[in-house]
């Protein structure tokens, strides 16, 4: 697709999220919201799986953790300041995901699905088995963020209107910091690394130190989502950060077009509207949707980045 054509096509789509809900109902815009949240999630999975070359397993861990770090500061609180929240829930992912991502980028292909996928499980039965975290049950939140200057909330996040304009905003902020990161010299030597890895080690660069950037930022953009789903809901669980909501990210990814940046957000409507229209034509909906992904992986032709088809531009960057 020629470049103006999909930068107009964009913008018609951000026009329309922009103007839905003066004519979507409350329960359309609350829906529209979640689809957004999932998109973020799956758009920071992109960064790994389409642009950086790492199929992570666990991303959702990083979700999870975003959501977990809202609910445990501020469950008995009876104002969450966003300016305190949204930054402890980023720090809280991407402190995880540096930690993970130090030991997971030591291996490579299955061997790294293996660990990424080890440690979302490990996150995943210490808030499950947790009674001081909720358990099974997990953490209720009463209460939106709030964002003060003097005593006036200027966000008012209680409107499902005003939250989902915060969300799109997050996302539109999230694909702009992505597409600045992606044009940079770092951008251009991670989509090398997923073309040919060796040869960019032969040209002199720490493969392994761009990794842990892309695996970061990555799981920052994860904890983001997950605040944001947290908030949203006012709950949160262990079951964000399962292997199912890591394989869903992967399907939404898969579904949009990989090395994309709006591709996981195409994915994310795909997902959710096959989710609920499926079901009304079968029973056994599941394996249909099963299906549809299969196919999709086996004869969609993914969008593969320039650099990546022209290395040698990429040795310029170095």
């Amino acid at each position: 697709m020629p470049r103006i054509t999909r930068t107009l096509l964009l913008l018609a789509a951000l026009l329309t999220l922009v103007f839905f809900p003066l004519f979507g109902s409350s329960f359309y815009v609350g829906l529209l919201t979640r689809i957004l949240i999932l998109a973020l999630f799956a758009m920071s999975l992109d960064l790994l799986i389409g642009y950086t070359g790492l199929v992570s397993f666990g991303h959702a861990a990083f979700f999870g953790i975003g959501g977990y770090a809202l609910a445990i500061a501020f469950q008995d609180a009876a104002v969450i300041h966003l300016w305190q929240a949204l930054p402890l829930s980023l720090a809280a992912a991407a402190l995880a995901a540096l930690v993970v991502g130090w030991i997971s980028i030591r291996t490579s292909g299955i061997y790294f699905i293996m660990i990424t996928l080890a440690f979302a499980q490990m996150f995943f039965y210490f808030f499950f088995e947790s009674p001081r975290y909720g358990g099974d049950d997990g953490i209720f939140l009463f209460f939106k963020p709030v964002l003060m200057i003097g005593s006036a909330d200027i966000l008012h996040l209680d409107s499902e209107n005003n939250f989902y304009y915060f969300v799109l905003g997050s996302l539109v902020s999230s694909y702009l910091l992505l597409t600045m990161i992606l044009r940079a010299p770092f951008g251009k030597v991670i989509t090398a690394i997923k073309a040919n890895e060796h040869r960019v080690c032969a040209l002199g660069y720490a493969v392994n130190r761009y990794k842990l950037v892309s695996f970061v930022i990555a799981g920052t953009l994860a904890g983001l989502a997950g605040f944001l789903e947290g908030a949203h809901s006012g709950y949160i669980n262990p079951s964000y950060m399962s292997w199912h909501e890591s394989g869903i990210a992967i399907a939404i990814v898969v579904l949009g077009g990989m090395g994309t940046l709006y591709g996981p957000i195409v994915g994310a409507f795909i997902i959710v509207l096959l989710q609920d229209f499926l079901p009304s034509l079968t029973d056994h909906w599941q394996l249909l949707f099963g299906g549809i992904v299969i196919s999709v992986a086996l004869f969609y032709p993914m969008v593969r980045p320039a650099c990546c088809r022209d290395f040698m531009r990429c040795s310029e960057v170095k």
